[in-house]
């Protein structure tokens, strides 16, 4: 659960530029986290050079793709219902439509989606994506094709993603691919793989070719941030058998952070998602020296109780995030710092529950995600331990701690009452189309009225009301990074 879901961008078709010539249509939707939507651009990109332009319509298309999640049993369920939906259309409408699973779910489940339940054409897994063109060969040739081998060096930083449903302000720049923390409740290491970092020049040129295309704002983005390390290649774990030169010259997630931060000085940077077992002291002490590092830090925690953190295989104690979490408010006092939160995990007791409750009174996080333990086939915690909260139970402890949220979320929100915020403007606000919405470096949304401000720009805005999630407010000017 190391990975924000968007509910809003379930489901959500791709869009992109038509290239000319291009004859085939492509139906391209994404579920998950964002690194899968990332990846989805991945893909539009290597099959617009294989003579695909998207289309919106799903009866139209030659190729339908769908970019699949495994994080949650409810992900998994609205993917087999969509996979249904493509095979009713395939039937009724374009039986030559191809129908193909990528990402996590599709390297869980393997030939199950094909010789079992022969409902796709292709399955290809996180990282053999560049081997799309050979698996596309074999389908139009009439054969099922699969890959879902996890590579130790795919990192696709030689793949410039094309930008797809963008607002031309914000991107994705993903650092790192795979896991090695074998949290007990969690698919991702048997789905992504192995930990590994990409080249920080690589990163470095996407983000001056981001800002060169008008972008404003990017994020960092990989199951564990704070894990990138790079001395010329390899996995993480084999960082010991590199040689002194490598050692000497290695690049950590503090070191890129500023990398990134003096290659564009006005552009914003973001990260997500970070571990608390891996998050140091340097990173806080880079985010305090940058201005454009954004004051804001996602820092899951999972449970507040130490006895359940150990069953979760979580390398960190409670007391240790209390310490973390008092080493960021120190030295970076207006951080805003959101979590995510499991209920119910197996074993979980009221007194654990208890826990929980009173490390979020002692955080008071700006935002969170929070979720009931939902049983991930594959999983350590699946294989060895029974799931034996009752549900009714789960239930009436995620209550409980979304309604805590929500309170303390509120009170962050209205410590920005009267005082003046820098906007970064992304989009008109959903509720009126009179007003600008943006976000502020601590990832508040804000809204205020358009004024001459277009999307772009940064605005200072002088906070005059709020919700318990939006600020609102009257634009008074520039700021210094426009």
């Amino acid at each position: 659960m190391e990975k924000i879901i968007d509910e809003n961008k379930q489901g959500e078709t791709l869009t992109l530029q038509h290239k000319e010539g291009n004859k085939r249509k492509l139906f391209i939707e994404s579920y998950g986290c964002a690194m899968n939507f990332s990846d989805s651009e991945i893909v539009a990109s290597i099959l617009t050079d294989q003579g695909f332009n998207t289309t919106q319509n799903l009866e139209d298309a030659d190729l339908v793709l769908v970019n699949t999640c495994s994080i949650r049993d409810k992900a998994e369920q609205t993917v087999r219902k969509r996979l249904e939906k493509y095979n009713a259309v395939k039937r009724s409408h374009n039986p030559k439509m191809k129908v193909g699973v990528l990402g996590c779910m599709a390297e869980r489940l393997k030939t199950k989606f094909l010789e079992e339940e022969k409902i796709v054409d292709l399955v290809v897994g996180p990282d053999a994506y560049k081997d799309l063109p050979n698996l596309l060969a074999e389908v139009d040739g009439g054969n099922d094709a699969i890959n879902v081998i996890l590579s130790k060096e795919e990192t696709y930083g030689d793949i410039s993603p094309v930008r797809l449903n963008s607002n031309g302000v914000t991107a994705f720049v993903s650092i790192t691919r795979g896991c090695d923390n074998m949290c007990t409740f969690c698919v991702v290491p048997f789905t992504r793989g192995r930990e590994r970092s990409r080249e920080p020049q690589s990163i470095i040129e996407e983000i001056n070719d981001l800002w060169n295309k008008g972008f404003k704002e990017v994020t960092l983005l990989g199951q564990n941030v704070d894990s990138y390390l790079w001395y010329g290649g390899g996995l993480k774990k084999d960082f010991d058998k590199a040689s002194d030169l490598q050692k000497a010259t290695a690049v950590n997630f503090a070191n890129l952070l500023e990398l990134c931060a003096n290659a564009q000085p006005k552009m914003r940077i973001r990260f997500s998602t970070s571990n608390p077992q891996d998050f140091t002291m340097d990173v806080i002490e880079t985010m305090a020296k940058h201005e454009n590092i954004c004051n804001h830090i996602h820092l899951p925690v999972q449970s507040g109780s130490d006895r359940i953190l150990k069953e979760m295989n979580r390398l960190h104690t409670r007391a240790e995030y209390m310490q973390l979490i008092d080493n960021i408010k120190k030295i970076i006092p207006d951080c805003a710092i959101s979590q995510d939160m499991i209920v119910g995990f197996p074993t979980e007791t009221e007194a654990d529950f208890k826990d929980t409750v009173s490390l979020m009174e002692y955080v008071k996080y700006d935002f969170g995600y929070m979720f009931t333990y939902s049983e991930r086939p594959g999983t350590l915690a699946e294989r060895k331990m029974e799931d034996d909260v009752p549900e009714e139970t789960k239930k009436r402890r995620l209550a409980e701690i979304v309604e805590l949220q929500q309170e303390h979320s509120g009170f962050r929100t209205r410590q920005n009452l009267n005082t003046v915020v820098e906007v970064l403007i992304e989009k008109e606000s959903k509720k009126s189309t009179a007003h600008w919405s943006g976000r502020t470096p601590q990832s508040l949304v804000t809204v205020f009225p358009k004024g001459d401000y277009k999307i772009g720009d940064f605005v200072n805005v002088k906070v005059t009301d709020c919700t318990s999630a939006t600020l609102i407010g009257e634009a008074i000017g520039y700021s210094k990074n426009n």
